[in-house]
C-alpha cells in the first residue's frame, strides 16, 4: 500500500524542527523500525530515505507500522481541516470518534450518512488510503493504549471501553497490529498504570493545540452552565453524561478528564464530545494567520489561542439556542434549569428529544410561541428528520432548522456555529458583533475576509465587548 500523497520535503522539515503545527495533520513512518510517531516526537530524526508520510494513524498502521511508545500517537490532537471541509469523510471520521461504527458497524454509519456503504468504503480509499473499517479498529486501538498506558481500569473493562466486540478480539487485534498483549503493553507503561484504580472512575489526559485560551473557554463555559446539569468556574467545569459524571479541569499542555461512568462502552463518545466542547483540536496558528492580518489583528493579538467552544450534544445545544432567543445569558440559564429540573430526567441528564416532548413546558416562563417551537424541533430530531450530531450535511441541516417555526438565521446560525463544528459560520443578525464592528470603525463587508474562520471572529468579538 502506498502512503497517500502529501508534501515530502513540506513534512520533513516539520519533522525535523518538531514543528507542533503538524501535530495530528500527518505521521511519519519509519521503515527501519516499521514505527509511525507524530511530528514532534523527541526521537532522533531519521533519515530522509527510511521515513514515509500518512495522513492517519490508520493509514500507517495498515502498512504494517506500529505506534510510538515515546511520542504515544494515541495522544495526537485531531486534524481540524476535516471540520473545515465539512464533506462526507470528515463527517464519518467525527461518527467514527464519537462510536457510531462500534454500535452500528460500517453499514450502520453509511446509512448514518445516507450513502451506500461501498461509496463510503470508496471515499475514505480515496482520501485515506484505507477503509472506514479500518479508521475505526485503530480509533479503538490507540484508546485502548491511552487507556492501558495511564490508567489502572482491567484489562477487560479496557477491551469494552475502546470499543471491541470481546476480550479475545481485543488480544487478538492487539498482538496482530502492534506486536505485543494488552497485558504486555501494561507491564511496559510503569507505575502510572496503577495510580487510578476501578472500572468506574478513572483520569485520561486530552491533548491540545497551544496557544490554547482557557480562561476565555471556562469563563465562557460557566456563564452559560445549567443549574442541576453543569457546574463550572474559570478553573473548571463539570456536568452529568450518560451513566455517570465527567470534570475538566486545565493542566500545563493539557485537560485533565475525570470521568466516572456505569457502562465503560460510553467512555469513546465521551471523550470525543469533551474534544468538541472544548474545541482542542483548532489550529490557533491558522486562525491568526488569517484574522490577524485583518481588521481584527488587535483582537487576535490579544486573545491568543482563542477557541470556539462546542456542544456535548447537539440537540441540547439547539434548545440552549432556541432559549437564548432575544433574551440574557443570565436570563437563558435560569429558564434551562426550569427545563431540566420539569424533565426530571434520569441521572440529572439533559432530556432527550423523546423526553422533552413528554414534558409539560408551561409555567417555566417560556413562551407558547416557544414552547412550540422546542417541541417542533424535538419531534424532528425523534424522527430522524434532523441531524446536529454529525450525520447530517451542515448546510442542509442550517436549511432543516430554518424550516421549524421559530427558528429564524441568528439561531441557525449559532447551532451551526456550536453543534455543527461549522468553524465559517456567521452569527447572522447578532446585535454584539455588530455594535462591536461600528465601534472598532470595522466596516461590515470585512466578514467576508474573515472566511475560513469567521466563527472564531465572532468570538472574538463577543468577547471583546
Amino acid at each position: 500500500m502506498s502512503p497517500l500523497e502529501l508534501d515530502f520535503d513540506s513534512c520533513y522539515r516539520a519533522v525535523s524542527a518538531r514543528d507542533a503545527r503538524f501535530d495530528g495533520r500527518f505521521y511519519t513512518a519509519v521503515t527501519t523500525t516499521r514505527i509511525y510517531c507524530r511530528p514532534i516526537c523527541p526521537a532522533r530524526t531519521p533519515s530522509a530515505r527510511n521515513v514515509r508520510f500518512y495522513r492517519h494513524a490508520a493509514s500507517a498502521e495498515a502498512a504494517g507500522f506500529r505506534p510510538c511508545k515515546r511520542c504515544r500517537p494515541e495522544l495526537s490532537p485531531g486534524d481540524p481541516g476535516w471540520d473545515l471541509r465539512g464533506d462526507l469523510v470528515g463527517r464519518a471520521l467525527r461518527l467514527i470518534d464519537d462510536g457510531a461504527a462500534d454500535e452500528r458497524g460500517v453499514a450502520g454509519l453509511a446509512q448514518r450518512l445516507h450513502i451506500t456503504e461501498r461509496h463510503l468504503h470508496r471515499l475514505f480509499v480515496g482520501e485515506l488510503g484505507v477503509g472506514p473499517l479500518a479508521v475505526a479498529r485503530t480509533k479503538r486501538l490507540l484508546l485502548a493504549k491511552q487507556l492501558l498506558t495511564e490508567t489502572g481500569l482491567p484489562v477487560t473493562e479496557v477491551a469494552f471501553a475502546a470499543g471491541f466486540g470481546s476480550v479475545r478480539q481485543f488480544n487478538a487485534t492487539m498482538r496482530e497490529t502492534y506486536g505485543f498483549t494488552p497485558s504486555e503493553l501494561r507491564a511496559t507503561a510503569g507505575p502510572r498504570a496503577a495510580e487510578v484504580a476501578g472500572a468506574a472512575s478513572l483520569r485520561l489526559r486530552l491533548h491540545r493545540r497551544e496557544p490554547y485560551d482557557v480562561e476565555g473557554v471556562f469563563a465562557f463555559l460557566a456563564s452559560r452552565a445549567i443549574p442541576g446539569l453543569e457546574v463550572a468556574d474559570h478553573t473548571s467545569y463539570a456536568r452529568a453524561v450518560p451513566g455517570g459524571t465527567i470534570t475538566l479541569t486545565p493542566q500545563r499542555g493539557h485537560i485533565a478528564l475525570d470521568v466516572t461512568v456505569d457502562d465503560t462502552r460510553q467512555l469513546a463518545r465521551v471523550v470525543a464530545r469533551c474534544r468538541r466542547l472544548l474545541d482542542l483540536d483548532a489550529d490557533p496558528e491558522a486562525i491568526s494567520d488569517v484574522l490577524g492580518r485583518t481588521s481584527l489583528g488587535p483582537l487576535v493579538a490579544a486573545r491568543p489561542g482563542l477557541r470556539v467552544p462546542g456542544a456535548f450534544d447537539g440537540f441540547e445545544l439547539a434548545v440552549r439556542a432556541v432559549v437564548g432567543q432575544q433574551i440574557s445569558v443570565a436570563g437563558a440559564r435560569t429558564l434551562l434549569g426550569r427545563i431540566v429540573a420539569r424533565a426530571a430526567a434520569p441521572g440529572g441528564l439533559f432530556p432527550t428529544p423523546d423526553h422533552l416532548l413528554d414534558t409539560d413546558l408551561t409555567g417555566l416562563g417560556l413562551t407558547n410561541r416557544r414552547i412550540d417551537t422546542l417541541k417542533d424541533l424535538a419531534a424532528r430530531l425523534a424522527e430522524g428528520q434532523l441531524d446536529l450530531d454529525g450525520g447530517q450535511d451542515p448546510a442542509e441541516a442550517v436549511a432543516a432548522l430554518l424550516d421549524v417555526r421559530g427558528i429564524g438565521p441568528w439561531t441557525a446560525s449559532y447551532i451551526a456555529l456550536r453543534a455543527l463544528r461549522d468553524p465559517d459560520a456567521w452569527p447572522t443578525g447578532d446585535l454584539v458583533p455588530n455594535k462591536r464592528m461600528a465601534a472598532l470603525g470595522i466596516p461590515s463587508d470585512h466578514i467576508e475576509r474573515w472566511r475560513p474562520w469567521r466563527a472564531y471572529a465572532a468570538l472574538h468579538l463577543w468577547s471583546s465587548s
